[in-house]
Protein backbone atom coordinates (compact mmCIF):
# COMPACT_ATOMS: atom_id res chain seq x y z
CA UNK A 1 0.00 0.00 0.00
CA UNK A 2 1.32 3.21 -1.06
CA UNK A 3 -0.18 6.41 0.77
CA UNK A 4 -0.06 9.94 0.01
CA UNK A 5 -1.54 12.65 2.12
CA UNK A 6 -4.63 13.08 0.10
CA UNK A 7 -5.18 9.27 0.91
CA UNK A 8 -4.64 9.72 4.34
CA UNK A 9 -7.05 12.53 4.70
CA UNK A 10 -10.03 10.42 2.37
CA UNK A 11 -9.02 7.90 5.06
CA UNK A 12 -9.85 9.68 8.23
CA UNK A 13 -12.74 10.93 6.56
CA UNK A 14 -14.26 7.97 5.73
CA UNK A 15 -13.61 6.28 9.04
CA UNK A 16 -14.51 9.34 10.92
CA UNK A 17 -18.04 9.25 9.45
CA UNK A 18 -18.34 5.49 10.98
CA UNK A 19 -16.79 5.67 14.37
CA UNK A 20 -16.54 9.61 15.33
CA UNK A 21 -13.68 10.58 17.46
CA UNK A 22 -13.30 7.21 19.21
CA UNK A 23 -12.47 4.46 17.02
CA UNK A 24 -12.34 0.56 17.97
CA UNK A 25 -8.42 0.76 17.83
CA UNK A 26 -7.07 1.68 21.20
CA UNK A 27 -5.67 5.07 21.43
CA UNK A 28 -6.55 5.99 18.10
CA UNK A 29 -8.27 8.97 17.51
CA UNK A 30 -9.79 11.10 14.92
CA UNK A 31 -10.76 14.65 14.46
CA UNK A 32 -12.63 16.45 11.52
CA UNK A 33 -14.19 20.28 11.47
CA UNK A 34 -15.58 22.11 9.18
CA UNK A 35 -14.99 25.54 11.24
CA UNK A 36 -12.35 26.65 12.48
CA UNK A 37 -12.44 26.57 16.37
CA UNK A 38 -13.01 28.44 20.08
CA UNK A 39 -10.09 27.36 22.59
CA UNK A 40 -10.46 24.19 23.18
CA UNK A 41 -9.19 22.61 26.52
CA UNK A 42 -8.05 18.98 26.82
CA UNK A 43 -5.65 16.51 28.30
CA UNK A 44 -3.33 15.23 25.79
CA UNK A 45 -1.84 11.59 26.69
CA UNK A 46 1.82 10.80 25.02
CA UNK A 47 0.65 10.95 21.39
CA UNK A 48 1.70 11.18 17.79
CA UNK A 49 -0.80 13.74 16.14
CA UNK A 50 -0.98 14.06 12.53
CA UNK A 51 -2.71 16.93 10.59
CA UNK A 52 -3.93 15.51 6.61
CA UNK A 53 -5.77 18.87 6.04
CA UNK A 54 -6.47 22.20 7.69
CA UNK A 55 -4.34 23.20 10.60
CA UNK A 56 -4.30 23.37 14.43
CA UNK A 57 -2.46 25.52 16.84
CA UNK A 58 -1.82 24.10 20.68
CA UNK A 59 -0.70 26.13 23.61
CA UNK A 60 1.26 24.72 26.50
CA UNK A 61 0.97 28.06 28.95
CA UNK A 62 1.82 30.70 26.88
CA UNK A 63 3.91 29.10 24.20
CA UNK A 64 2.01 27.92 20.43
CA UNK A 65 2.81 25.44 18.64
CA UNK A 66 1.23 25.24 15.34
CA UNK A 67 0.39 22.43 12.78
CA UNK A 68 -0.91 22.21 9.35
CA UNK A 69 -1.61 19.40 6.80
CA UNK A 70 1.51 17.41 6.21
CA UNK A 71 2.62 18.05 9.94
CA UNK A 72 2.29 16.43 13.28
CA UNK A 73 2.60 17.10 17.08
CA UNK A 74 4.61 14.88 19.04
CA UNK A 75 3.36 14.96 23.14
CA UNK A 76 6.15 13.40 25.05
CA UNK A 77 3.58 12.97 28.39
CA UNK A 78 0.30 13.81 29.83
CA UNK A 79 -0.65 17.72 29.42
CA UNK A 80 -3.17 19.97 29.86
CA UNK A 81 -3.43 22.29 27.14
CA UNK A 82 -5.41 24.13 24.83
CA UNK A 83 -5.87 24.07 21.16
CA UNK A 84 -7.52 26.11 18.46
CA UNK A 85 -8.75 24.82 15.17
CA UNK A 86 -7.55 27.30 12.68
CA UNK A 87 -7.98 26.12 9.11
CA UNK A 88 -11.45 24.08 7.69
CA UNK A 89 -14.05 25.14 5.52
CA UNK A 90 -16.63 22.64 4.72
CA UNK A 91 -15.20 22.50 1.36
CA UNK A 92 -11.79 21.47 3.36
CA UNK A 93 -12.02 20.32 6.51
CA UNK A 94 -10.05 19.83 9.36
CA UNK A 95 -8.58 16.29 9.26
CA UNK A 96 -6.40 14.23 11.62
CA UNK A 97 -5.55 11.54 13.69
CA UNK A 98 -3.98 10.85 16.71
CA UNK A 99 -2.28 8.14 17.83
CA UNK A 100 -1.15 7.10 21.76
CA UNK A 101 2.42 6.31 21.78
CA UNK A 102 2.68 2.44 23.15
CA UNK A 103 5.59 3.81 26.03
CA UNK A 104 5.82 -0.57 26.37
CA UNK A 105 6.63 -0.98 22.72
CA UNK A 106 8.86 2.18 22.90
CA UNK A 107 10.40 0.96 25.88
CA UNK A 108 11.06 -2.65 24.42
CA UNK A 109 12.62 -1.52 21.16
CA UNK A 110 15.22 0.89 23.21
CA UNK A 111 16.21 -1.90 24.79
CA UNK A 112 16.37 -4.27 22.27
CA UNK A 113 17.45 -2.50 19.31
CA UNK A 114 19.83 -0.37 21.14
CA UNK A 115 23.02 -0.53 19.09
CA UNK A 116 21.53 -0.04 16.06
CA UNK A 117 19.53 3.14 17.34
CA UNK A 118 22.96 4.65 18.52
CA UNK A 119 24.46 4.15 15.19
CA UNK A 120 24.65 8.03 13.79
CA UNK A 121 22.14 9.07 16.18
CA UNK A 122 21.23 12.46 17.04
CA UNK A 123 22.78 13.87 19.89
CA UNK A 124 19.80 14.50 22.39
CA UNK A 125 17.82 18.09 22.48
CA UNK A 126 16.82 20.28 24.97
CA UNK A 127 13.72 18.31 26.61
CA UNK A 128 10.59 20.00 25.40
CA UNK A 129 7.45 18.73 25.77
CA UNK A 130 5.57 19.54 22.61
CA UNK A 131 6.79 19.22 19.55
CA UNK A 132 6.49 19.76 16.38
CA UNK A 133 7.92 17.36 13.23
CA UNK A 134 7.23 17.52 9.43
CA UNK A 135 5.55 14.44 8.22
CA UNK A 136 8.09 11.83 7.32
CA UNK A 137 6.21 9.96 4.02
CA UNK A 138 7.04 6.79 5.18
CA UNK A 139 4.57 6.92 7.82
CA UNK A 140 1.35 7.76 5.84
CA UNK A 141 1.61 3.72 4.96
CA UNK A 142 1.60 2.10 8.33
CA UNK A 143 -1.09 5.11 9.21
CA UNK A 144 -2.94 4.10 6.66
CA UNK A 145 -2.78 0.77 7.02
CA UNK A 146 -4.03 1.11 10.54
CA UNK A 147 -7.05 2.99 9.78
CA UNK A 148 -7.79 0.64 6.81
CA UNK A 149 -7.73 -2.01 9.80
CA UNK A 150 -11.12 -0.61 11.21
CA UNK A 151 -12.35 -2.01 8.04
CA UNK A 152 -11.91 -5.81 9.99
CA UNK A 153 -12.56 -5.74 13.22
CA UNK A 154 -11.26 -9.53 13.29
CA UNK A 155 -7.58 -8.47 12.97
CA UNK A 156 -7.91 -5.20 14.42
CA UNK A 157 -6.61 -6.68 18.07
CA UNK A 158 -3.59 -8.96 16.87
CA UNK A 159 -2.69 -6.35 13.52
CA UNK A 160 -3.04 -2.69 15.35
CA UNK A 161 -0.41 -3.54 17.56
CA UNK A 162 1.86 -4.49 15.37
CA UNK A 163 1.39 -1.42 13.22
CA UNK A 164 1.21 0.57 16.33
CA UNK A 165 5.12 -0.77 17.03
CA UNK A 166 6.34 -0.15 13.41
CA UNK A 167 4.91 3.18 13.82
CA UNK A 168 7.28 3.58 17.24
CA UNK A 169 9.89 2.64 15.29
CA UNK A 170 9.65 4.53 12.26
CA UNK A 171 9.60 7.61 14.36
CA UNK A 172 12.59 6.12 16.15
CA UNK A 173 14.52 6.62 13.46
CA UNK A 174 13.34 9.74 11.96
CA UNK A 175 13.57 13.53 14.08
CA UNK A 176 11.52 12.84 16.67
CA UNK A 177 14.00 10.33 18.03
CA UNK A 178 16.17 11.67 20.37
CA UNK A 179 13.08 13.69 21.77
CA UNK A 180 11.17 9.63 21.74
CA UNK A 181 14.35 8.01 23.56
CA UNK A 182 14.28 11.16 25.85
CA UNK A 183 11.03 9.60 26.98
CA UNK A 184 11.68 6.02 26.88
CA UNK A 185 14.59 6.00 29.01
CA UNK A 186 13.22 4.88 32.87
CA UNK A 187 15.85 7.38 34.72
CA UNK A 188 15.54 10.30 32.18
CA UNK A 189 13.75 13.55 33.56
CA UNK A 190 11.25 12.82 30.59
CA UNK A 191 10.31 9.57 31.85
CA UNK A 192 10.64 10.52 35.81
CA UNK A 193 8.24 13.29 35.76
CA UNK A 194 5.80 11.57 33.07
CA UNK A 195 5.55 8.58 35.60
CA UNK A 196 4.18 11.57 37.98
CA UNK A 197 2.05 13.15 35.26
CA UNK A 198 0.35 9.33 34.34
CA UNK A 199 -0.53 9.00 38.03
CA UNK A 200 -2.01 11.84 38.20
CA UNK A 201 -4.20 11.14 35.60
CA UNK A 202 -5.41 7.48 36.79
CA UNK A 203 -5.67 8.91 40.15
CA UNK A 204 -7.03 11.73 39.83
CA UNK A 205 -9.91 11.95 42.69
CA UNK A 206 -7.40 10.98 45.52
CA UNK A 207 -5.48 13.28 47.80
CA UNK A 208 -2.28 14.13 46.36
CA UNK A 209 1.12 14.37 48.10
CA UNK A 210 3.79 15.89 46.77
CA UNK A 211 6.27 13.68 48.74
CA UNK A 212 4.56 10.70 47.38
CA UNK A 213 4.94 11.66 43.25
CA UNK A 214 8.71 13.01 44.19
CA UNK A 215 9.49 9.44 45.56
CA UNK A 216 7.79 7.88 42.53
CA UNK A 217 9.70 10.23 39.94
CA UNK A 218 12.88 9.39 42.54
CA UNK A 219 13.42 12.95 42.83
CA UNK A 220 13.61 15.40 46.05
CA UNK A 221 10.47 17.17 46.78
CA UNK A 222 12.08 20.80 45.65
CA UNK A 223 13.64 19.32 42.64
CA UNK A 224 10.94 17.39 41.57
CA UNK A 225 8.05 20.39 42.07
CA UNK A 226 10.75 22.67 40.05
CA UNK A 227 10.89 20.29 36.94
CA UNK A 228 7.11 19.19 37.24
CA UNK A 229 6.25 23.01 36.71
CA UNK A 230 8.99 23.69 34.07
CA UNK A 231 7.24 20.88 31.77
CA UNK A 232 4.10 21.34 32.83
CA UNK A 233 3.53 25.11 33.33
CA UNK A 234 1.69 23.98 36.19
CA UNK A 235 2.02 22.83 39.57
CA UNK A 236 0.99 19.03 40.39
CA UNK A 237 -2.19 20.77 42.59
CA UNK A 238 -3.05 22.83 39.48
CA UNK A 239 -2.51 19.78 36.96
CA UNK A 240 -4.70 17.28 39.30
CA UNK A 241 -7.57 20.68 38.93
CA UNK A 242 -7.39 20.10 34.70
CA UNK A 243 -7.40 16.34 35.20
CA UNK A 244 -10.49 16.55 37.52
CA UNK A 245 -12.58 18.73 35.38
CA UNK A 246 -12.03 17.07 32.16
CA UNK A 247 -13.02 14.09 33.64
CA UNK A 248 -16.11 16.17 35.11
CA UNK A 249 -16.63 17.64 31.84
CA UNK A 250 -16.78 13.43 30.40
CA UNK A 251 -18.94 12.53 33.20
CA UNK A 252 -21.62 15.16 32.90
CA UNK A 253 -22.44 13.61 28.78
CA UNK A 254 -23.57 10.75 30.28
CA UNK A 255 -25.51 12.31 33.71
CA UNK A 256 -27.02 15.31 35.14
CA UNK A 257 -26.10 14.89 38.66
CA UNK A 258 -23.47 17.55 39.14
CA UNK A 259 -23.05 17.23 42.45
CA UNK A 260 -22.55 13.13 42.50
CA UNK A 261 -19.65 13.70 39.45
CA UNK A 262 -18.42 16.80 41.63
CA UNK A 263 -17.69 13.74 45.00
CA UNK A 264 -16.93 11.25 42.01
CA UNK A 265 -14.05 13.39 40.92
CA UNK A 266 -12.69 14.43 44.57
CA UNK A 267 -14.01 17.18 45.25
CA UNK A 268 -15.88 17.51 48.93
CA UNK A 269 -17.64 21.10 48.18
CA UNK A 270 -19.94 21.24 45.64
CA UNK A 271 -19.91 25.03 45.49
CA UNK A 272 -16.25 25.04 44.77
CA UNK A 273 -16.64 22.18 41.78
CA UNK A 274 -18.90 24.36 40.59
CA UNK A 275 -16.45 27.40 40.94
CA UNK A 276 -13.51 25.46 39.02
CA UNK A 277 -15.50 24.39 36.29
CA UNK A 278 -16.91 27.34 35.33
CA UNK A 279 -13.44 29.28 35.47
CA UNK A 280 -12.10 26.28 33.39
CA UNK A 281 -15.15 25.42 30.69
CA UNK A 282 -16.83 29.26 30.73
CA UNK A 283 -19.95 28.06 32.19
CA UNK A 284 -21.53 26.12 35.32
CA UNK A 285 -20.85 22.27 35.15
CA UNK A 286 -25.09 21.41 34.69
CA UNK A 287 -25.39 24.72 32.09
CA UNK A 288 -22.60 23.28 30.04
CA UNK A 289 -22.91 19.52 30.50
CA UNK A 290 -26.90 20.36 29.21
CA UNK A 291 -26.02 22.21 26.06
CA UNK A 292 -22.88 19.79 25.04
CA UNK A 293 -25.84 16.96 25.32
CA UNK A 294 -27.86 19.12 23.26
CA UNK A 295 -25.04 19.28 20.56
CA UNK A 296 -24.21 15.89 20.24
CA UNK A 297 -28.10 14.92 20.32
CA UNK A 298 -28.85 17.74 17.15
CA UNK A 299 -25.81 16.25 15.48
CA UNK A 300 -24.92 12.77 16.07
CA UNK A 301 -21.65 12.49 13.96
CA UNK A 302 -19.54 14.46 15.92
CA UNK A 303 -17.29 13.39 18.12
Amino acid sequence: MTTDLSGLAALIERQWHRFGRETPADGLLLNRAETPSGPIRSVYRPSFCVVAQGAKTTLLGETGFRYAAGQALFASLDLAVTARITEASPARPYLALSLAIDLDALADLLSAQAETLAEGAAPAPAFAPLRTVTLDPDLCDPLARLLTLLDHPRDLPVLAPLIGREIVWRLLGGPLGPALRQVGLPESHAARIGRATAWIREHYAEILRVADLAALARMSPASFHRHFKAVTTMTPVQFQKQVRLHEARRLLLAAGDVAGVGYAIGYESPSQFSRDYRRLFGAPPGRDGAAIRARLTAEPTLP
